[in-house]
């Protein structure tokens, strides 16, 4: 067994666990929680699913060197150098702003930790991704910015058989935070009597989101709806509400959300429920795609 698949061998499925308060009772829902969050400290959630098949395919392919991108708190910047390290491949991360350093913050110095090369590049040239990855050479393998592509989906499809050997049942909606597609396109694998609820953690038309889910799979015929309203200003925006929610809900579950991707998920959920969204009786299982790291800033 290659030193990638012992390591991803390591992690059991992650656990199914119901949620339960008064307002869903009160409803008449079920609401479970795929706890993809513990699946690794670091490369968890969709990181976990999404690099599996990549690191794979970068082992198969002979590579020593992942090369990626991202944001100043990039969780997937965070994972790549935890699963590079892991795994023995060295990393390198090119982060968007020239104005950073390795100790802006706790998701840089981490990355760096782990033994992760950081290059920090303006705004302007990391729209071209094309050209930076080129300045590496070919002795890299690239994983794109967010970690999807077609390999990261295939990772996220595995989410399904879990969740109906878990369940044993079936169920009515699948939720999930949006931020680059890959996590939502892997989903739509979902049964056809599932309808999957995307939840946009940036400011994006509901087009737009569907246009990059369909860069990945086909969505004729498929049950899919978009909530573009819970993402409280934008990309890595966040208020006093969406603060006071997150704590609220933890205290009641004692599940952990973070308040750029699964917080906004959580808020929207929960206000569609209390405006009488869903029917008594249905159930719903909501992703958690980790990113916790995300909290410690």
């Amino acid at each position: 067994m290659s030193r990638v698949d012992r390591f991803w061998e390591n992690a059991a499925q992650s656990p199914l666990q119901i949620v339960k308060m008064p307002l869903f009772a009160e409803h008449g829902v079920r609401v479970y929680f795929k706890r993809d969050d513990l699946l690794h400290p670091f490369v968890s959630g969709n990181k976990w699913r999404k690099l599996k098949y990549n690191l794979l395919e970068a082992e198969r392919s002979g590579f020593t060197r992942l090369l990626t991108f991202g944001g100043a708190y990039s969780n997937h910047i965070a994972a790549v150098a935890a699963a590079g390290q892991a795994t023995g491949f060295k990393t390198t991360g090119i982060i968007r702003g020239e104005e950073l350093t390795e100790v802006s913050n706790k998701t840089l110095q981490y990355a760096s930790q782990c033994g992760m090369k950081l290059q920090f590049v303006t705004r302007e040239a990391y729209r071209d991704k094309i050209a930076l990855a080129a300045d590496f050479g070919t002795d890299c393998y690239v994983i794109p910015e967010g970690g999807s592509n077609a390999l990261a989906v295939k990772g996220v499809q595995e989410v399904m058989g879990e969740l109906q050997s878990q369940l044993n049942a079936s169920f009515d909606y699948l939720c999930t935070a949006f931020g680059t597609g890959g996590t939502a396109s892997g989903l739509i694998s979902a049964p056809a009597d599932t309808k999957v609820l995307v939840f946009p953690a940036l400011n994006i038309q509901k087009a737009e989101v569907l246009q990059h889910i369909e860069t990945f799979v086909e969505l004729q015929g498929k049950k899919i709806e978009v909530l573009i309203d819970y993402h409280f200003g934008g990309y890595g925006k966040e208020t006093e509400e969406l603060t006071r929610f997150i704590a609220d809900f933890e205290q009641q579950t004692l599940i952990p959300l973070e308040q750029v991707y699964t917080g906004k998920m959580m808020y929207g959920l929960v206000d569609l429920i209390r405006k009488g969204y869903f029917r008594r009786g249905e159930v719903i299982v909501v992703l958690h795609t980790g990113g916790l790291q995300g909290k410690r800033k």
